[in-house]
């Protein structure tokens, strides 16, 4: 049974609160995807609530995140483990991904007892995600329309036409992979909790997709914030020729 994804209003709505989604608000499901702006100030104490909320309620069946690759886990961890330690087991990026962003839920769920596992594709995947052409029947024509337009936007249109379908398959691969992750970790009675980017938690283009049947999730997406810079400029003029 799939429900539909809500926004934080309505989980607000639902909780009768001004801040964060209560136990009551936060749904008796398989697997709670958080879909997030990567550059949202307010979103990692979002994060840092659900993971908080569910593991007091002893309801955190896992932490599984985009940020860092299938295959990696705190599993062997001990609860009081050290952040040195939690990262290497995550054999986490900070050039990609600031710790201090990601670093408090994560730790809350470590400490809560609960595996905090890598969901996304290893970037050792993506050359062969690109020719896989098998990858653009995983969506509906529509669907696959849609999400080679997200490509295209989120590359500010300069993207060459020719590596949108390579792109986009790589989106898609990654959906898949996170989607394995989830599954694999539901424990009933408990909830899965993916932390990823917006566009990965798109009920008709993402994650959701490749979820297998019969498994409960539900989407929640947290409104953007103001941009304080125009990426898409500064990535035209660093693409920019350079006078001579």
């Amino acid at each position: 049974m799939n429900l539909r994804a809500l926004s934080l209003a309505t989980l607000l709505l639902m909780s009768g609160c001004a801040t964060v989604p209560n136990p009551v608000a936060l749904p008796p499901v398989d697997a709670l995807l958080l879909g997030e702006h990567h550059d949202a100030a307010m979103h990692p104490q979002h994060h840092l609530e659900a993971v908080q909320t569910l593991a007091r309620g002893g309801r955190l069946a896992a932490l599984t995140l985009e940020m860092a690759e299938a295959g990696t886990s705190t599993a062997g961890l001990a609860a009081s483990s050290d952040e040195a330690a939690v990262r290497a087991a995550l054999r986490w990026s900070d050039e990609a991904w600031p710790w201090s962003r990601y670093g408090p839920a994560i730790m809350a769920a470590v400490r809560a007892g609960a595996p905090v596992l890598g969901a996304n594709m290893p970037m050792a995947g993506m050359r062969d995600a690109m020719r896989e052409a098998a990858l653009d029947g995983r969506l509906t024509a529509p669907a696959l329309q849609a999400q080679q337009q997200a490509i295209r936007e989120g590359h500010c249109g300069l993207l060459p036409e020719s590596q949108i379908a390579p792109m986009t398959r790589i989106q898609i691969a990654r959906d898949q992979a996170m989607a394995r992750t989830v599954a694999a970790a539901v424990v009933p009675g408990r909830t899965v909790l993916l932390v990823a980017g917006a566009g990965h938690v798109d009920e008709a283009l993402g994650v959701p997709q490749h979820l297998p049947p019969g498994l409960r999730w539900q989407a929640l997406r947290w409104p953007g914030e103001p941009p304080q810079k125009d990426y898409c400029a500064a990535l035209r003029e660093s693409m920019a020729p350079r006078k001579p």
